[in-house]
Formats: structure tokens, sequence, C-alpha cells
């Protein structure tokens, strides 16, 4: 999630716990203790499929995490004893707001190493988009309200309540991914399309409307959007991955970490001489926030592996297109007209008018 998510839920947890004794530096402190995760950001690496694959790693661990949170209980104990705390205490203030932080991003898509130094695939739960507003502004104006009136049963009161309601819309946006996921399962047996793997993630802002992918046997997919307020079948195309050009990068570390970290959830495109391979997970139709240029072909037509680089046009400023955002939020509700697919693939990856027809 965003930090200013995190840093309000932190503030709320240390609020609740330790608000009593420490007043409103509680809730400073769980803001910056909550941020500290994300520190791993400052580590440079040399190309950005290990900054993407290597971020949410070692400091999202929940082993390391915990050790962590015992090792500051037992130090503030230390350092100033005598001003009511116990390390119990202490320790689970530190411990809820350290590992929340790392849950909340396995609650969204891109992927958490819960469990390093375990080489489990990264936890990517995909149900709430990395800004939600409906998650964040209830904490932060319980936060604002405890700042200002200070630590009082009231605001402690208050503080509880939003981190209650915050878990329970983690769980409708849980139960609203199973629920896209239902719908499109059945609007593909109903065309007897088989696939191999489905999974569906939120969309821009929201909880409501969502993108589903599926695998099929042969290679391609199937890219969808879904709503629990349609009446319709959902819309979808189905798309090639291009998993022929992925022998180009046979013995490429980098390329089997991308596959790794990402589940497989990849697609292949020659644009010009370039080898350009797209993370499906996240952004809009064809509008994919992370893709790389990983191969050129030389002058004798043969792939070359290269250090990786950041496709033009990726990013996640490349979906926050407004035209194309008003279309989602309207989507939410209302199936007609459907979301152009087509139009917005043709637009951000080019397909042929070949691969159109498949």
């Amino acid at each position: 999630m965003d930090s200013i998510t995190q840093a309000v839920l932190g503030a709320a947890l240390q609020g609740s716990v330790l608000g009593r004794i420490q007043g409103r530096r509680s809730l400073l402190y769980g803001a910056a203790l909550a941020t500290l995760p994300d520190l791993d950001v400052i580590i440079r690496y040399a190309d950005p499929v290990s900054q993407m694959t290597y971020h949410r790693g070692f400091s999202h661990s929940l082993l390391v995490l915990t050790g962590l949170a015992w090792l500051l209980a037992w130090l503030v104990n230390t350092c100033w004893p005598g001003k009511g705390y116990t390390v119990p205490r202490l320790f689970l203030a530190f411990w809820l707001v350290l590992i929340t932080h790392p849950l909340l991003d396995a609650f969204t898509v891109y992927g958490t190493q819960l469990l390093w130094p375990l080489q489990s695939t990264p936890q990517s739960w995909a149900a709430v988009f990395i800004i939600d507003p409906v998650y964040t502004l209830p904490l932060l104006a319980a936060v604002i309200y405890a700042s200002v009136t200070g630590i009082t049963l009231k605001s402690t009161r208050l503080l509880t309540l939003a981190l209650l309601f915050s878990t329970a819309y983690l769980g409708f946006g849980l139960a609203g991914r199973m629920a896209a996921e239902q719908r499109f399962q059945a609007a593909l047996d109903q065309q007897g399309i088989a696939v191999s793997q489905l999974r569906a993630v939120p969309i821009a802002f929201n909880s409501l409307v969502w993108r589903v992918l599926a695998k099929t046997p042969d290679g391609d997919y199937y890219e969808g959007i879904s709503s629990g307020f349609d009446q319709q079948m959902p819309e979808m195309q189905r798309l090639p991955r291009h998993l022929e050009l992925a022998h180009a990068l046979a013995g490429s570390p980098l390329h089997q970490r991308l596959r790794w970290f990402t589940d497989d959830w990849l697609r292949y495109d020659q644009i010009g001489d370039a080898l350009v391979v797209s993370d499906l997970r996240m952004g809009i139709p064809g509008n994919y926030t992370f893709r790389f240029n990983m191969a050129h072909r030389d002058s004798q037509g043969h792939w070359i592996a290269d250090v990786p680089t950041v496709w033009q046009g990726a990013g996640p400023r490349s979906m926050f297109n407004g035209d194309d955002l008003v279309l989602i939020w309207r989507r939410i509700v209302d199936q007609q007209p459907p979301l152009p697919l087509a139009v917005w693939t043709n637009r951000y990856l080019g397909v042929s008018a070949a691969e159109r027809g498949r």
C-alpha cells in the first residue's frame, strides 16, 4: 500500500495500545515505525527487474520483523525504565505496527515475501488496489482526531473502530475478488472455454470492479472486466502471451526471478528489435505498469539478452489517464457500453489485426 496508508495504520495501532502511556507521541512513533519496512527502497540495484523483485523482501519478512519487535521492546524498556511500560505490552504494540505493514502489502497484487528467507512465491492476495481511499480515509480521520484532542477514551475508541472497519474492508475485498473470479469462470464455462489458471485483481482505486486474467492451456490468455453489479456476462478478449519469445531468455537468472515473483503472469512482445516482457497483473487492460526491455535482435536476427531496462511509457503514471479512469468508475454500476478492451490493448500494446481476431 501507499506510504500514507501504512503510516496512519501504524499510528492508529500504536495509539490504541500505548496511547495512554505515550500520549500523542504514540501516533508519531507508530507512523514512523510503520514506514520502516519500506526503507528497502533506498537500496539501489543494477536493473529494474532486481529493483522490483527484491522490494518487499527481507524487510517485509514476518520472521525478521517479529525479531525486530522483541529487540525494540527490550531496548525501550531498558533505556526508559519506570515509564509504565512492560516488555509484553511494548512487544505487542511494536509487533502489530511492524507486521501489519507487510500483511497489508500482501493484500495488494504486487507480491510480498512474508516468509523470507524461504523462497516461496510472494504473497499476492489482490483484495485492494495499492491506493484505496475507502480503506485509508477512516484511519486518517481517526488519527487526526486523536492528534487534536489527545489520547482520550473517546479517541481510543475511534481509533479502534477505524481499525475494525479497515480490517472488515479487507475481508470485503477478498470476497469481491472471489466473486469476480466465479463470475468470470462461469462465463468461460458457458462458452466452453478451458483455462488453466485464473485470478482477479482490483482496478484503479476501488474494490468493486475487477480485472480478471485467465491462462489457456495453449499459451494464450483472456483478459476481462467484472463488477458485482453486472447483469450480463463480463466483457473479455483473448490475447497471446507469445511464449515462444521466452526462449530467447532461456538461462537468464533475471527472467527466471521475474517468472517466480509474478507467478509467471507474463506476456512477451516483439516491438521493433526489442523483446518486451510485461507483468500482466498490474495496470489496466493493455497498459501494464511493469514492462521491461530484456533482449534485442542483432543484425543476423538472433536474440541477445540484455540487462533489463524499463520500457518507455511503463510505470505507475502510465495508468493514470483521466478519460480511462472515468470509464472505469462508470463501469462499476453500468455495464453499457462495455469497457473498450480491444481499443485499450491496441493503444498500449499495438496488437495486430491478426491477434485481435484470435
